[in-house]
């Protein structure tokens, strides 16, 4: 198992922020992650979990611990049974389903991060969302101090949510298993409706797999959504805010400000969210509070192809990204009396 000391951590998230780790692991089989966690549990030292970095915020200071980064490899399909180790690379890992013809995550496409980040966050996009396609989590418990297997049923899934998250502190994904549809080379059906209208069919319909792959690449692409080293719209977390949920009693309200602000002919995005709640759009939400693609003027900025996606142009430092996130949060709440709670999981700072 790698072992650096005072070892710099921007290189290892997508933002490319943040101060280095006062000890930083890299651990490529489950022997050596478990060795790890239980070693650093042991003698009381902080631990951070990192995967791809893709949803990390990490604080100018850095950490004052163990960064343990997982670099577990393990791709095993059985029909349309897989099981990915928690480090195998997630856009590398969808497509090789889609190669297998196997329908359930193609819509998963592009992004960033790594298989045993998905359950965690519930990942989701276009559609789909992996907790309908996972059937058991591994992970390492630590506070009954061993391996478990979690089944669907009790990983607590909801939007950009689970166990997982709710208890950062207690489990360490080791593999994720899901369960794939073979449906002779064709998509699951599609449900996002902007995807569908790329490819010029209805909702429901099944397209053929490498062609919604493909279809996601390139809207996501177009929103600054795919890494790329060389534009700095990509250095980001994607999107940074999560959709708003609101209670009904709260939507009459947002809705009574929308009207005002915007005029009594304006709808908001409204999506059924259960429970008599609704979800709004937080990239609307963005957009109409003043915050344009392209805003700021300093080394972080809004993403010049998305509104939600807060960047790092280049010379940023953390502080500088919380800032205009605090501003977003600030001219949101004000517009729209709407609070914007952010996605990436921030260490040593908070908004």
């Amino acid at each position: 198992m790698q072992e650096l000391h005072d070892a710099p951590l921007a290189p290892l998230t997508t933002f490319r922020l943040g101060g280095p780790a006062a000890r930083l692991l890299t651990a490529t089989t489950d022997a050596e992650v478990i060795a790890a966690v239980r070693e650093a549990d042991a003698s009381g030292t902080p631990l951070l979990v990192i995967g791809g970095g893709s949803n990390l915020v990490i604080g100018d200071k850095g950490f004052d611990g163990t960064a343990l980064r997982i670099a577990t490899k393990g791709f095993e399909l059985s029909g349309t049974s897989l099981e990915l180790a928690a480090g195998e690379v997630w856009t590398d890992a969808v497509a090789r389903t889609v190669e297998a013809g196997l329908a359930g995550i193609e819509c998963l496409a592009g992004i960033p991060g790594s298989a045993g980040a998905t359950p965690i966050q519930n990942v989701g996009a276009y559609g789909q969302e992996v907790s309908s396609t996972i059937t058991e989590v591994v992970a390492y418990d630590r506070r009954t101090r061993e391996t478990v297997t979690i089944p669907n049923t009790e990983c607590a899934f909801s939007y950009r949510h689970s166990r997982f998250k709710a208890e950062p502190d207690r489990f360490v994904v080791l593999r994720v298993r899901f369960e794939l549809e073979e449906a002779n080379g064709l998509s699951a059906p599609l449900k996002y409706p902007e995807t569908a209208r790329a490819m010029g069919v209805e909702q429901g319909d099944r397209v053929p797999l490498s062609a919604a792959r493909e279809t996601v690449l390139g809207l996501r692409a177009g929103k600054g959504m795919v890494l790329d080293p060389e534009d700095h719209d990509t250095w980001s977390a994607g999107s940074f805010f999560t959709n708003p949920i609101l209670e009904p009693a709260a939507f009459q309200d947002f809705l009574g400000r929308v009207h005002e602000r915007l005029g009594p002919d304006v709808t908001p995005p409204a999506f059924p969210a259960g429970d008599g709640r609704t979800k709004t759009s937080a990239a609307w939400l963005i957009d109409r509070a003043g915050f344009t693609k392209g805003y700021g003027s300093g080394p972080a900025r809004i993403s010049t192809k998305h509104t939600l996606a807060l960047t790092n142009r280049g010379a940023a430092t953390t502080e500088d990204l919380l800032a205009l996130a605090r501003e977003v949060v600030a001219g949101v709440h004000a517009a729209f009396g709407v609070t914007l709670v952010n996605e990436p999981v921030t260490v040593g700072v908070s908004l």
